[in-house]
């Protein structure tokens, strides 16, 4: 299965195994949840999938890599202990507790959250004295006398034996008892990963046109050479950073993260020229209305790769204004909540109840202390889920600008001197009706750029195979497709209607390839 399969199938199984009946026992008791392992090539995105999921599930994640570990650490120092049997003493050896299920009692104590992910990376490659251990773990859930604590599941993870010439091949008595998951690297997967969590639109062009160079390992007379997921999501990383900076980006630099020699050479070439025609065809400015949409003749007579190339820098800049479309649907709807919820706590005669206990204490204070306390509100949940590891980067920047809001919303009702609670949100009203109406302006130049990136296939292009591969990647970014079914194309839908999609690119770019 591809990582994106792998990553549904834990969601499901999570979800399944901390499914609780009527009177609060586990569906599936702890000592028969078989725990997850997942086997498949490095770099592919094991890790990275744990973390959404824990985020997604709102559990606890803890996470280690067995190989770092000794016997000691991993089931703790022995040490003497004195117990009684049929009225005679006897010096018992007991052990102290595991670093690893400390560490899980302690992420418990932490965040509040009593069920997660114990996650052990590298489980097939641990040293001879530990293997015992890891399958003492794997089939009975326990380091020495401690067990896992209940409610957090196991999910292991290594390398297949090609990759990796320490790994350990599990017996048939240990696979038995777990849920084996071989995960294998997947370009499409990869790419769908990309759109959604903003890699570098150079990246995914290069691989659109070299699928090949994706993900590859191979034994030279110089050592190991390879390409993974991760080293092409951690030079998009720094490609923004050199890019924001002013920095060249050169193939010494490309190859610390894609160390193959041929590969970094060739993106590093491929890098210039996809600069080059972001500056020759000046695909911001017409999109931003600055520059006219005109028939390109050089870009008409130009080879194949180059009009994927300026394709894929539209749909860069339109994936950036979708996202922010979402990202501010989403910040406005958050901010109405809790604007909302101060309406209703001014305005409402009688006792408060539920989730709003914790405004009691305001009740009788100045309008303005509700509104101060609801920032303060989100500053704490902010620092909690935070603490507890359950926020992305959006989620993050949603809850930081909600209480950056508020506090200016608190500042400004002070500065007018309001003090009634209709004062209050008079003021509270206009200054959300600022925030809507960016809301609506980002919705409208997005929409207003689809329709220019449009304009310019149409007078470029017209109902070819490189419109086909405009739709098609419209189709497969998640924020352009969020944006279209909420707020409609008809171009999109006249262009969708007409023309097959990816049956007929992946068709053409096999025929395009073998002419290549």
């Amino acid at each position: 299965m591809n990582i994106k399969r792998a990553k549904e199938e834990l969601k499901h199984t999570i979800e399944a195994y901390l499914k609780k009946d009527e009177f609060g026992n586990y569906k599936i008791p702890p000592v028969n949840q078989r725990p997850l392992l997942l086997i498949g090539p490095p770099g592919i995105g094991k890790t990275a999938i744990m973390e959404q999921v824990a985020r997604e599930c709102k559990v606890g994640l803890v996470s280690y890599t067995i190989t770092h570990h000794t016997r000691q650490s991993a089931i703790g120092l022995p040490f003497i202990e004195e117990k009684e049997f049929n009225g005679k003493k006897y010096n018992v050896t007991e052990y102290t507790m595991s670093e690893i299920i400390a560490s899980v009692y302690e992420k418990i104590e932490q965040t509040g959250i009593k069920e997660g992910i114990l996650f052990l990376d590298e489980i097939n490659c641990v040293s001879e004295t530990l293997a015992p251990t890891m399958l003492q773990f794997l089939q009975g859930k326990t380091f020495g006398n401690h067990k896992v604590p209940e409610g957090f599941i196991i999910v292991s993870a290594g390398n297949p034996p090609e990759y990796n010439r320490s790994v350990r091949e599990f017996d048939i008595v240990t696979l038995d008892r777990v849920r084996k998951m071989e995960i294998e690297e997947d370009y499409q997967a990869f790419k769908e990963y990309g759109y959604k969590n903003g890699l570098h639109d150079s990246i995914l062009s290069y691989l659109e046109l070299k699928k090949e160079n994706f993900y590859r390992i191979e034994t030279t007379v110089d050592g190991k050479s390879f390409v993974t997921a991760r080293g092409w999501e951690d030079l998009s990383r720094m490609i923004y950073l050199y890019e924001e900076m002013g920095l060249a980006l050169d193939e010494e630099l490309v190859y610390q993260y894609l160390q193959h020699k041929k590969t970094a050479k060739d993106f590093t070439s491929y890098f210039e020229l996809y600069k080059k025609y972001k500056t020759d065809y000046k695909i911001h400015e017409m999109l931003c209305g600055t520059e006219p949409i005109t028939v390109s003749e050089q870009l008409k007579q130009s080879a194949f790769d180059e009009k994927l190339s300026v394709i894929s820098l539209f749909i860069s800049k339109l994936t950036e204004n979708f996202k922010e479309t979402e990202w501010m649907d989403v910040f406005v709807s958050k901010l109405y909540e809790k604007l909302n919820d101060i309406k209703y706590l001014l305005t409402k005669e009688g006792e408060l109840i539920g989730e709003e206990d914790f405004y009691k204490t305001f009740w009788e204070a100045e309008p303005l202390k509700l509104l101060e306390r609801m920032a303060e509100r989100v500053e704490e949940e902010y620092s909690s889920l935070k603490k507890a590891g359950l926020l992305g980067r959006e989620e993050e920047r949603l809850y930081l600008m909600l209480a950056k809001v508020l506090f200016s919303y608190v500042y400004e009702v002070k500065e007018r001197g309001a003090k009634t609670g209709e004062e209050v949100m008079e003021i509270l009203r206009t200054l959300f009706g600022k925030e809507a109406k960016k809301r609506e302006e980002v919705i409208e130049n997005a929409g207003q750029q689809l329709q220019l990136a449009f304009e310019f296939m149409e007078k470029n292009f017209g109902e070819s195979q490189e419109m086909v591969i405009f739709l098609t990647e419209l189709t497969a970014n998640y924020y352009s497709m969020n944006y279209i079914r909420e707020y409609g194309s008809k171009e999109y839908y006249k262009y969708h209607k007409d023309l097959l999609l990816s049956e007929r690119k992946e068709e053409l770019l096999r025929e395009i390839q073998m002419v290549l």
